[in-house]
């Protein structure tokens, strides 16, 4: 199945303690169905120091489900992604708006 959700992507979070807020994915896993959101979900993990990096409080983007998560279209409100031919090419696209993802 193709993706709806790719990295790069800029999707706005539908449900849970951050909805509403908006964000880039920084890495998509189809596998477990779970993409990490850069400034979304965002958990402190201790860590031990060690040679080459310093130990502390450190916050940590945590991968959230895609199913919470919706493209933002053209006007900046979240749309579904459907697909369409686009000549030989296949395209997603917004299906707020109809433009091309």
């Amino acid at each position: 199945m193709a993706a709806k959700l790719k990295k790069g992507d800029m999707v706005i979070v539908l449900t849970g303690k951050d909805k509403g807020k908006e964000g880039k994915i920084a890495s998509v896993d189809p596998k477990s169905g779970k993409a990490v959101v850069d400034g979304i979900n965002v958990y402190v993990r201790a860590t031990r120091q060690s040679q080459t990096s310093q130990g502390g409080r450190i916050p940590k983007s945590m991968p959230i489900d895609l199913s919470n998560l919706a493209i933002k279209d053209a006007n900046g409100k979240p749309s579904r992604v459907g697909f369409k031919m686009d000549g030989e090419n296949k395209v997603r696209f917004a299906k707020t708006t109809g433009d091309v993802i």
